[in-house]
């Protein structure tokens, strides 16, 4: 049986749509009746008919599970964007290096921040420092472009289910800063990052940090871990009070657990006409709530369904 878990993360705008402040015959809220009154319309149901090739699965190889006392973050990592960082990042896992250190850092309507605050952790056979990778060469580089502007590329879209952006003259590509995305922390020399602190896109886009860190992938499950922990009292989110550190119980590369203990995802495919589907839903919402269609929608106002295969 196939549960549907990304959906919710699709309908946000419209379960957060303000309401007249009167209650229901059924105490239903009515932003949630009108969802309710519309559903066949709605990019929920249109996903819910997609075929399975509209689908991918993650490569067990390239997906991490970040255990927290609270459950498990699943990230997807971006080796095509970032390979150096990304096999760093892996050479480390494996090392168990993120085992048992911190979320140091969480700033309102920005980052979550952990790793090791202190560089004084070894590293192993990894490296400490890896070259910035900021961007990549776009020539070869599938992308499912949007059809609005973008305020901070020439074109935004997504490569590979990832958020991105690219500049067709100077023929290059980046992912983008958002909301759930993974960026590896550095300092302000460019090549002073190597994966050894990560952070994860809490908030609204943080566009501006685009082509200025190492984005390495992004957070599919488990978001609400992190969103969702009290803010930091220090400068930039980073808790004084070590005390209210969340440790980080381990880190392990799916490909390393038998499959049975997976948790077995599947993505929506951004290359496929379902995807064009899904967007113009997006960008023109219509129902019983929705008066005047937006029209166009921004690369970060598009989450990526995820949806997960329950064992029989």
């Amino acid at each position: 049986m196939r549960n549907l878990l990304g959906i919710g993360l699709a309908l946000a705008a419209v379960a957060a749509l303000p309401c007249n402040g009167q209650d229901a015959a059924d105490n239903t809220p009515p932003s949630v009746q009108a969802l309710h009154a519309h559903a066949a319309s709605t990019p929920a149901s249109m996903l819910e008919s997609a075929p399975a090739s509209a689908w991918r699965a993650l490569d067990p190889d390239d997906t991490l599970y970040m255990k927290l006392p609270q459950g498990r973050v699943v990230i997807e990592l971006a080796p095509q964007f970032a390979p150096r960082y990304v096999a760093n990042i892996k050479k480390l896992v494996r090392q168990g290096f993120f085992n048992g250190l911190p979320i140091f850092r969480v700033q309102d309507d920005a980052v979550v921040e952990w790793g090791d605050p202190t560089g004084r952790r070894s590293v192993g056979m990894a490296r400490r420092v890896v070259p910035a990778e900021f961007e990549r060469p776009a020539s070869d580089l599938p992308f499912t472009a949007l059809p609005d502007p973008d305020t901070y590329a020439p074109q935004a879209g997504f490569a590979d289910g990832f958020p991105a952006a690219r500049d067709p003259v100077f023929g290059r590509a980046w992912l983008v800063n958002c909301y759930g995305m993974l960026g590896a922390a550095r300092g302000n020399n460019v090549d002073s990052g190597g994966g050894t602190a990560l952070y994860a896109v809490i908030g609204g886009p943080q566009r501006q940090w685009d082509r200025n860190t190492t984005m390495v992938g992004r957070v599919v499950q488990g978001m609400p871990l992190l969103s969702t922990l009290p803010r930091g009292n220090g400068p930039l989110g980073v808790y004084r009070d070590r005390h209210r550190w969340v440790r980080i119980e381990s880190v392990r590369i799916a490909a390393d657990l038998p499959a049975a203990k997976r948790t077995p995802l599947e993505v929506l495919r951004t290359d496929t006409p379902t995807f064009t589907q899904y967007v113009e839903a997006l960008r023109n919402r219509r129902g019983p709530w929705f008066k005047v269609p937006a029209g166009r929608v921004s690369v970060c106002a598009i989450p990526i369904p995820v949806k997960t295969i329950e064992s029989k």
